[in-house]
């Protein structure tokens, strides 16, 4: 278990993650492996929404209004 306890990267625990639901999605497996295949794409998928929550915290721009910076989301709509 060492080596999945590795931090895989975003790209490939999608990649992961997508091969799970193929492999549920082909309905060849038995319950129990399809029960513990579900639970490892839960899994993976809480992962991925980390990523992509991580990501969206470092996505800001930092503007400097005079003595104070201040930070925006990045995806702050413009008026």
């Amino acid at each position: 278990m060492a080596e999945k306890e590795k931090k895989l990267n975003f790209e490939e625990t999608m990649k992961n993650l997508e091969q799970i639901v193929n492999e549920l999605e082909k309905g060849d497996l038995s319950l129990d492996t399809s029960v513990a295949k579900f639970e490892e794409g839960m899994q993976l998928s809480k992962q991925c929404s980390e990523f992509l929550e991580d990501a969206e915290k470092r996505i800001t721009v930092l503007l400097k209004d005079g003595e104070q910076i201040k930070e925006e989301n990045f995806l702050q709509e413009e008026e």
